[in-house]
């Protein structure tokens, strides 16, 4: 079967600047610093435009409500599963409720969806990312390359049902020292390395056309927070990443000229509820800096933008 044909992609919701300057950026350069330095764009480098989007899986199936991190067996829901395909055919232009155009809130609001040329297709090996992959491969005639740089972030609560109890066991104090790391998990710096580099690879292989990526939550909004510059630490309340969600960054010439975000199944995930795996991270964060502030006598408030 023959890939989506070529078409526009979908208008964002929203769309930010990369790196938080005012021009695009270039991160090839940004390994060892963290930061995103700014690079002007010239009118003759969007020639060639490509567009790479990171697609959060669907709704999971989580009777138990643990936190899964990377355990195998947790696959999509029946909600799930018709995000996936509503992503498929939004990105192969069948039906439509919607094109991501949006209206402030994440639905869209054209008549039909637009064919999107998609040149490449990958997912991280967990069951959700490739089921969530699999109907936009059925539809497009992509197949799906498996890529655990895309892969959720490691956890050590993974597997667990993170509540008080965990909090007051003293065995779990010492994951919970520094959440700015954070020493529970993978370091923020390392998934946002890792992820740069399925995010550049992609846009190798897609050049001048779409790439899509099915990953995950945390590794998705810790690649958007280091490429607009931003601290990677933050509150997991606060994500800007909802289920079946892309985000999108936009290259010319192979430079980041903007970032953006859209939810063209936005209609289906706002019949859900919060997943337990972000609930039970919210709290491993909001604890763990509980905890640190009160071990070093700080005033435990919670700020906005946190």
């Amino acid at each position: 079967m023959a890939a989506c044909a070529p078409g526009s992609a979908p208008t964002a919701d929203r769309e930010f600047e990369a790196g938080g300057t005012s021009g695009s950026t270039n991160v090839m350069n940004a390994w060892d610093t963290g930061r995103v330095p700014a690079e002007p764009v010239t009118p003759a480098a969007f020639q060639e435009a490509t567009t790479v989007h990171l697609l959060r899986h669907g709704e999971v199936r989580n009777p138990r409500g643990i936190l899964y991190g990377r355990l195998p067996d947790f696959h999509l829901s029946e909600a799930g599963r018709a995000m996936a395909q509503g992503v498929a055919n939004f990105f192969c232009g069948i039906g439509g409720t919607g094109t991501g155009t949006g209206d402030g809130n994440g639905h869209g609001t054209a008549d039909r969806y637009q064919k999107i040329d998609i040149a490449y297709l990958a997912a991280s090996s967990l069951d959700r990312a490739q089921e969530t992959a699999a109907p936009l491969a059925a539809a497009s005639g992509v197949p799906v390359r498996t890529d655990d740089r895309l892969i959720e972030a490691g956890n050590a609560f993974e597997g667990t049902r993170f509540d008080s109890h965990a909090m007051r066991n003293p065995a779990n104090w010492g994951k919970l020292r520094n959440p700015a790391r954070p020493s529970w998990g993978e370091p923020y710096l390392e998934i946002a390395h890792r992820m740069l580099g399925a995010l550049y690879a992609a846009e190798q292989a897609a050049r001048g056309r779409v790439a899509v990526l099915v990953s995950h939550q945390l590794p998705i909004w810790t690649l958007r927070r280091f490429l607009q510059g931003q601290r990677l630490w933050h509150n997991p309340a606060k994500r800007e990443c909802n289920l079946a969600s892309l985000t999108s960054v936009h290259f010319a010439e192979g430079v980041i000229s903007s970032i953006s975000y859209s939810e063209p199944v936005g209609h289906l995930a706002a019949q859900g509820v919060p997943t337990a795996g972000a609930m039970a991270a919210s709290a491993v964060q909001d604890n763990a800096v509980e905890a640190r502030a009160t071990e070093t006598g700080q005033d435990t408030t919670r700020r906005a933008g946190s």
